[in-house]
């Protein structure tokens, strides 16, 4: 490990490191001012490798690549990219610096006063956050490591903002030197980030959702994960204080099954856009108002103060009002009639304008309730599933590097859907063996060679397949579900020998001895217990049962041979279920000669056509651990 940069270091004759703010797994985190900059602060990054003390060309060459991804992503929201540099065998990267504190450290200052985020407060949170999800997701980024620890509130506008992106640590686990122990390194925090992602490496959209849901679970309730779901049913134990429809939204982005989240930020957002008023958080509009409200209507002159006013002042005119007889006739009676035929027509006109608004609103108010309706109970989240089935017909394919070395083992697990394909590339010198084993019925192998066709005649949809590899290249194991299934896990094991392992075609040999007649005696190489090299055991069935199991330990210098006593007619099933290691089967009649098609094999099956004991041979071309299975019916 490196020694931590003290303050006052100048990297690149550029960056003064200040102080230290971190350190992770993946490396230290300084302050630092950037000389180039007016002395700008920006945060520098050290990348360790994970094995070994320094990074090669090749890492290096890998890492300006995807670093070059993370420096096109222009928003406001997250820390810019500015440089990455080699000095003195560290690998660094400059970002800018952001002033505030992570959402870790706002929930441990509310848990100590014993109080957590409230609803209202993770609404605002998430419908701050999901654009800036969008903007990375357009450009076919995965963040693969959201939690409150790489969510950080700016003090200047306390929006949040995204920092330590998991592609950066992603690319660090597959740089490492050449010779270093092989494993399947996940990125992303245990109980954060979905079970695919962790299990495979695999991220999609809808993983990074899943982990800003935990998040906000996290900042609702002030346990961690593992303190709120429920591994036995799998689901989590949300506050009952929730809104039904914040709850849902939380539920569905936490599903298990990728299929069954959110597959896009637009549908979140859509989801949590529709669920109203929560707790304390104002709405933004209010209702148009309904027919009903309309129905009073101002009939008369608006209310003027000036002629009002007029004659408040001047109560002794008031007599002189009928002196004023050229404003109508002076009659009163004529001003009576006048104003009962005004006052009729009046009523007339009202009437006409009443009944005709009592009309027109008569239609609508049934509409409107089923137009106010469809808003409230918020199904329409409910609608949005639709859009599921759309992934599952298009097909999708996964590449995964798959790095593996002459002597090595890898398994690797997972699960697949019914329209996708995962294609594990890794590279093969002409002359090595390769054995492949899936472990499980719902998906199946294929053996593509350097240009991208089958390697062999049995290398394509098999359960296992082991052969010598033609040519110098990268080959593809390319898995696919079976056809029907609409999703299965599966379990794929991988070993590479240098060493061709052709020693078979001495059977042969006794050929030349054919021409006796008692070639057949002879021929059973595997019966002579007199080699020390052979191990014999009886297998027996016990009554009442059709198969049995037994175990042990083979490698080039010792081979386990079991003699099994059946009866023509029978079915026999030969299997290993379990290998650690380039584990195969010879199975040979009871007269010593090689079964056809079942020399170097991995499973056999097939009607016996005579009784007697037949020879099983259990080999391996280095130590390793096995478990038989032998049935028959």
């Amino acid at each position: 490990m490196q020694p931590i940069l003290t303050p006052g270091t100048t990297l690149q004759n550029r960056y003064r490191v200040l102080q230290e703010l971190g350190h992770g797994g993946f490396g230290r985190t300084y302050l630092a001012e950037d000389l180039g900059r007016f002395n700008e602060r920006c945060a520098v990054k050290e990348l360790e490798p994970q094995q070994g003390d320094q990074f090669s060309d090749k890492a290096l060459e890998l890492f300006q690549r995807e670093a070059t991804i993370l420096y096109n992503i222009e928003h406001p929201q997250i820390p810019k990219f500015q440089a990455i540099f080699e000095e003195n065998q560290r690998l660094f990267l400059v970002q800018d610096y952001i002033d505030g504190v992570t959402y870790r450290e706002l929930l441990n200052q509310r848990m100590a006063q014993g109080m957590a985020f409230a609803e209202a407060e993770v609404r605002q949170f998430l419908q701050q956050i999901l654009p800036v999800l969008a903007h990375i997701h357009s450009k076919g980024i995965i963040h693969r490591d959201i939690s409150p620890d790489n969510v950080m509130q700016r003090r200047t506008d306390n929006l949040p903002v995204l920092i330590d992106f998991g592609v950066v640590k992603e690319v660090v686990t597959r740089i490492q030197p050449p010779g270093t122990p092989s494993q399947v390194t996940s990125v992303g925090k245990l109980g954060y980030a979905p079970s695919e992602q962790m299990q495979s490496g695999r991220a999609y959209p809808s993983s990074d959702l899943y982990a800003l849901a935990v998040t906000a679970i996290v900042l609702l309730t002030g346990k961690e994960p593992q303190d709120v779901f429920d591994d036995v049913n799998l689901s989590w134990n949300l506050p009952n204080t929730l809104s039904p429809g914040m709850t849902q939204v939380l539920q569905r982005a936490t599903s298990y099954r990728p299929g069954d989240r959110y597959q896009s930020v637009s549908e979140m957002a859509q989801a949590l856009g529709g669920l109203g008023t929560v707790q304390g958080l104002p709405t933004t509009s209010m209702p148009p108002p309904t027919p009903s409200q309309v129905r009073t209507v101002a009939v008369g002159r608006q209310y003027q103060p000036t002629q009002v006013t007029a004659p408040a002042p001047a109560p002794a005119y008031a007599p002189p009002v009928p002196t004023e007889p050229a404003s109508v006739w002076e009659n009163p009676w004529a001003v009576a009639v006048i104003g009962g035929v005004l006052a009729l027509l009046a009523g007339l006109g009202g009437w006409t304008v009443v009944s005709l608004l009592n009309r027109t609103p008569a239609p609508t108010p049934t509409p409107t309730p089923e137009i106010t309706l469809d808003p409230q109970p918020t199904p329409t989240p409910e609608p949005t599933p639709e859009p599921t089935p759309t992934p599952e017909t298009s097909p999708v394919e996964y590449n995964q590097n798959l790095a593996i070395s002459p002597g090595q083992d890898r398994t690797v697990t997972g699960s697949l859907r019914s329209n996708e394909t995962i294609n594990y590339r890794f590279n093969a010198t002409e002359g090595q063996v390769l054995l492949a084993r899936m472990a499980g019925e719902g998906v199946l192998l294929t053996v593509l060679n350097p240009q991208g066709q089958t390697v062999a005649q049995g290398a394509q949809r098999v359960l296992n397949w082991q052969g010598t590899l033609p040519a110098t290249g990268e080959y593809t194991l390319q898995l696919r579900p079976v056809q029907g299934l609409e999703q299965s896990d599966y379990e794929l094991e991988v070993s590479l020998s240098s060493v061709p392992q052709p020693e078979p075609t001495v059977e042969p040999q006794p050929e030349p001895t054919v021409e006796p007649p008692v070639t057949p005696p002879p021929d059973p190489g595997p019966e002579p217990n007199p080699d020390a090299n052979v191990v014999q055991q009886r297998v027996q069935i016990p009554p009442g049962q059709t198969s049995v199991q037994v175990s042990g330990q083979v490698n080039q210098d010792r081979i386990r041979r079991y003699l099994i006593n059946a009866q023509e007619g029978q079915v026999l099933a030969l299997n290993l279920p379990s290998v650690s290691g380039p584990v195969t089967l010879d199975v040979r009649f009871p007269s010593g000669e090689m079964i056809p098609d079942a020399s170097r094999v991995l499973s056999w099956q097939g009607q016996l056509p005579t009784s007697g004991d037949y020879i099983v041979d259990v080999k391996s071309a280095r130590p390793s651990n096995y478990v038989l299975q032998v049935s028959a019916n």
